[in-house]
């Protein structure tokens, strides 16, 4: 197995176009695409919101999926396959916490044009879906959320825990395996149950 690293900042423009013109060189066609990178940057509320953490939000979250996806599937479409993978949110159907309303909107819109795409790539062979998940224990909450928080959401979730990465993980791994074929334009709700659609 080969492993390329690719670093790139992807809340602006030039890292955008830096992961896409080095991912396109490394993998011409690869098979897979999981649209992973986001954050929330910082917690701001209306009033603390700046332009520049407005386009930073955005671009990490929404405009970097797009272009990678825009890159990546020229290769899928040659060959008549692929998946991809979004990463969503439980903020993109609840707006998030105090100070992570612009981060909802970007997950909203990974959902939204995970829909979209679905439909424009299906006909080409090329399954695009998403997973949403709830509060995850994991590196993001460490720096964007505090204990109390954390166990507020524990105490609304069915589940009675925060989920983990692996969880995540699995259900990726399972919509780009031939065991999700048939499977176009969703997004998996992955929150212990905190959100039933």
């Amino acid at each position: 197995m080969r492993v390329d690293w690719i670093q790139a900042d992807l809340s602006n423009q030039a890292g955008i176009d830096t992961l896409v013109a080095e991912a396109t060189h490394i993998l011409a066609s690869p098979d897979i695409l999981v649209n992973n990178a986001g954050s929330l940057i910082q917690r701001a509320k209306l009033a603390e919101f700046s332009p520049d953490l407005f386009d930073k939000v955005l671009n990490v979250n929404l405009k970097s999926a797009w272009f990678l996806t825009q890159a990546i599937t020229r290769g899928m479409i040659a060959r008549g396959s692929g998946s991809i993978v979004n990463l969503s949110s439980i903020a993109a159907r609840n707006g998030g916490g105090i100070g992570a309303a612009i981060y909802a909107a970007s997950k909203a819109g990974v959902a939204s044009i995970t829909k979209g795409l679905a439909k424009e790539l299906a006909p080409h062979g090329i399954r695009v879906n998403a997973v949403s998940p709830g509060t995850v224990d994991n590196d993001f909450h460490i720096q964007f959320s505090n204990r109390k928080m954390l166990d507020a959401v524990i105490t609304q979730t069915p589940a009675g825990k925060l989920g983990t990465n692996e969880e995540v993980a699995d259900t990726i791994v399972f919509l780009c395996s031939p065991a999700a074929r048939y499977i176009h334009g969703q997004t998996i709700e992955i929150n212990g149950g905190m959100l039933m659609v």
